[in-house]
């Protein structure tokens, strides 16, 4: 692959931020200190704290491995207490995650620990900010976003490897028709990529950076990433609608055709799918490839 770092900036404004980097739909890393160091987040959120007011609460725990056959969208692995896994996270390793928590539900005084950053971008979805949680060596494999949000990701405790892409980088990553999902690995990607088996993925092009304690990720809308866990840590996403009607109308396309077809098919058919899948996958990258070499 072709891999840049994503831009890093110590402080920025919002109309360096829209002209920059919301315009042109380029990923930026706004440091601590520009953003997030304000928030009274920044210090208050800890395990401890978190385990005090939502500990007794179930949350749904994905392990490493890719979805099988019959595996419908986000379901989940297990479901166990929230306190029951941070305790897991502190005693070491685990390769297991939380993602798409709505912890604002349970616990709505948390809205008063973040500043939301309105002057950047208009349309956050101010009932569904969404905590993410991993602990150290699991994965969030290759996806992008069904609903096409924008979205403000920041991280806190621990740090995170993670990989973007352009959704017009689909074919050359292995897009599977009517999911979000790629049918290759980028598991360890960094130190050994699957070209072999995946060759197109020579031609990717791509960003990446480690995000640390109160690193603000903007990822724009449609990007696709995978996400690394180095340490036991989480992060926030607070999400924000596409700014153009194309966008809206094919976000919700996504969230409502798109992924009703693919779980239909998986209860149809999960075997033949689940290969059928793979198999258009491998056949669009071919093509890509053709068209790239002339």
């Amino acid at each position: 692959m072709n891999i840049a770092n994503i831009d890093r900036v110590d402080k920025i404004t919002p109309e360096e931020f829209r002209k920059n980097y919301y315009e042109p739909r380029k990923p930026v890393i706004i440091a601590a200190g520009g953003l997030s160091k304000n928030w009274p987040a920044y210090e208050k959120w800890t395990w401890d704290y978190f385990k005090s007011i939502v500990g007794e609460k179930q949350v749904g725990v994905y392990n490493n491995q890719r979805a099988g056959a019959k595996t419908l969208v986000n379901g989940a692995d297990d479901y166990i207490t929230f306190g029951e896994y941070i305790d897991m996270i502190r005693k070491g390793p685990v390769e297991l995650r939380i993602f798409l928590f709505n912890i604002f539900q349970h616990a709505p005084q948390l809205a008063e620990d973040v500043v939301w950053p309105d002057p950047f971008m208009k349309g956050f979805l101010k009932k569904y900010p969404m905590l993410f949680v991993g602990g150290a060596g699991s994965v969030a494999h290759m996806h992008y976003d069904i609903d096409l949000s924008h979205i403000f990701h920041t991280q806190f405790l621990g740090r995170k490897r993670v990989l973007l892409l352009e959704n017009k980088q689909s074919p050359f990553i292995y897009r599977m028709p009517f999911t979000v999902e790629s049918a290759a690995s980028f598991v360890n990607w960094h130190e050994n990529l699957d070209t072999e088996r995946f060759p197109a993925l020579e031609y990717a092009r791509g960003y990446t950076a480690i995000l640390n304690h109160g690193d603000t990720m903007f990822m724009p809308a449609g990007y696709w990433h995978h996400m690394e866990y180095l340490d036991g840590g989480f992060a926030m996403s607070l999400r924000a609608l596409d700014q153009t009607i194309t966008g809206k109308l094919n976000g919700l396309y996504h969230i409502v055709g798109l992924r009703g077809m693919n779980n239909l098919l998986i209860k149809l058919a999960p075997e033949w799918w689940y290969h059928y899948k793979r198999k258009l996958a491998q056949q669009r990258a071919d093509k890509a490839l053709l068209t790239l070499q002339g």
